[in-house]
């Protein structure tokens, strides 16, 4: 029996799928495992959360809204309240207060929908851990362009729609880079950047900056 040594141009081949196909097993491996330690280990802090919310103003401790991620699918998307009950409600009358500007995204360094208790978790970034959820369940990465609301992608343009080319995250280049500091097309340009270089290593680093960044609390409104 004769063996055949596998060629150059074979083993080429065979690096270059694994390259494609095993990183986004190897991704999901590890977006399932991290997130039910996760929530888990942060139950304790979620339950002390729950009671400080329901203490303010006996609201519901969580807000859910609608959010679109990859290839424009959408799925239900939760954060600890933050704001007062009728915060969509009155958007409007503060809407031209952006600090975006005249953009898709909104955002305002002192909204007086924030409830007292909801500054700290903003501040900390808390108010996203529910989300740890959505990690588990494969409708987000650890590491991702953040999701859209349906009526923000509804405004996007084709390049932006490029954000939708991947599993939408927890944590992203410019939540490490600025945070709500950086204008929505700047937010845009870095995501991009990131789908176009996305790797292990790099979903490494930014997870890792993650942590001073949401200790700094720079960007957090």
């Amino acid at each position: 029996m004769t063996h055949r040594t596998p060629s150059a141009s074979n083993v080429r081949k065979l690096a270059w799928r694994l390259n494609r196909v095993m990183p986004a097993w190897i991704k999901r491996a590890l977006d399932g495992t991290a997130s039910a330690i996760a929530l888990v280990a942060l139950a304790p802090l979620f339950a002390a959360v729950a009671i400080g919310i329901k203490l303010e103003d006996g609201g519901p401790v969580l807000f859910w809204q609608t959010r679109v991620g990859k290839h424009g699918g959408t799925f239900p998307f939760p954060k600890f309240r933050s704001m007062v009950v009728n915060a969509e409600a009155r958007l409007a009358q503060i809407r031209k207060q952006n600090q975006h500007g005249e953009t898709i995204t909104f955002k305002m360094k002192h909204d007086p929908r924030i409830t007292r208790v909801g500054r700290i978790l903003r501040r900390f970034s808390i108010d996203e851990m529910p989300q740890l959820w959505c990690v588990f369940r494969g409708d987000m990465s650890l590491v991702g362009p953040r999701p859209a609301l349906p009526t923000e992608v509804a405004k996007y343009t084709l390049t932006e729609r490029r954000r939708l080319d991947v599993t939408p995250g927890l944590t992203c280049v410019w939540q490490v880079s600025g945070r709500s500091n950086l204008a929505f097309p700047i937010q845009c340009k870095l995501d991009v950047q990131y789908i176009e270089n996305q790797s292990l290593p790099l979903d490494i680093k930014i997870i890792a900056q993650t942590v001073p960044a949401v200790i700094s609390g720079k960007g957090a409104y």
